[in-house]
């Protein structure tokens, strides 16, 4: 005799149809190929040890494109910093070379735009015959069909006649980015929004995140749930230790918290950075770079 599926059966197997529907609806998450290497815990571990961090040099900054297939990273070499790329090509990533740099200038802490068409980045460049200065600005290339523009200047309306540093962006554009603008000793972090193609005036971020010690290399979730800095605090481990604010229901920031002793050590923990996928935190310190789970992270969100 042919089973006859009863009232609550049937209900059941069209909610399974509609999960599955739904979940087949939904976008594909991009699977990144870490340079092949086993992904990290919430212990941090060096990231790629022999190809991307290697012993004889200091590593930044650095940054992988959306779909994982670039990646850019920040060196000091022998003549200066220079910005470093590689990409993934056939299964395997090229070696990398060198797209910004010369002998006159560095240029260091490189970062994507939203759409991925220029590459920002900071310089001791400067910005024409009568410009004499030396401070750090952002600069950023175009990207073209056969590399990357010569570097522009990111304008007066970011840059000023101080330091610049460090650049990150949300989604709808806006610009993170730090300065020591307003008291040449005390770095802080500073919001400027993307309104018709042009950068507003920046705005220093709240008590939360900026205090009378220096704060700066700030990454923001591209959603601007977020943000990771480098600051040095009185209860800091070092010279400079990870923090992590994050934006509370009504859209203000909350009060700064310290990574821990498993991130921050008694050296420099700087250019943090989350990947693509939001699943590591990517940060250099003692002249490498490491990489460590977001779970990390995410444990000290207030509930």
């Amino acid at each position: 005799m042919m089973h006859k599926p009863q009232t609550g059966e049937i209900i059941k197997n069209v909610m399974a149809l509609v999960i599955l529907l739904t979940m087949s609806c939904q976008p594909v998450a991009q699977t990144i190929d870490y340079f092949g290497q086993q992904e990290p815990g919430e212990i941090p571990e060096v990231f790629a040890p022999g190809l991307i961090s290697l012993d004889d040099r200091y590593e930044f900054g650095s940054v992988f494109s959306k779909d994982g297939s670039e990646f850019f990273l920040g060196v000091e070499q022998p003549d200066g910093a220079e910005i470093l790329y590689t990409q993934k090509v056939n299964d395997a990533w090229t070696d990398p070379v060198t797209i910004i740099g010369d002998n006159t200038y560095g240029y260091n802490d490189p970062f994507l735009s939203p759409d991925e068409q220029q590459l920002y980045y900071i310089s001791t460049r400067t910005s024409g015959e009568n410009d004499s200065s030396r401070d750090y600005d952002i600069w950023y290339s175009n990207r073209e069909e056969d590399g990357w523009s010569d570097p522009i200047n990111a304008g007066p309306m970011i840059n000023s006649n101080r330091d610049e540093y460090y650049i990150s962006f949300t989604k709808s554009g806006a610009m993170y980015f730090a300065s020591n603008k307003a008291d040449e000793k005390n770095f802080e972090i500073y919001k400027s929004e993307k309104v018709n193609g042009s950068y507003s005036e920046p705005v220093r971020l709240s008590e939360q995140v900026n205090t009378r010690s220096y704060e700066a290399d700030v990454f923001v979730d591209p959603d601007e749930q977020y943000v990771i800095f480098c600051s040095r605090r009185t209860d800091g481990l070092g010279r400079g230790d990870l923090y992590v604010s994050f934006k509370n229901e009504k859209g203000q920031w909350t009060m700064a918290q310290s990574l821990g002793d498993k991130v921050n050590t008694k050296g420099h923990e700087l250019c943090p950075y989350v990947s693509p996928d939001g699943r590591f935190l990517f940060y250099t310190s003692n002249q490498d770079i490491y990489w460590v789970s977001m779970e990390l992270v995410h444990k000290l969100k207030p509930s």
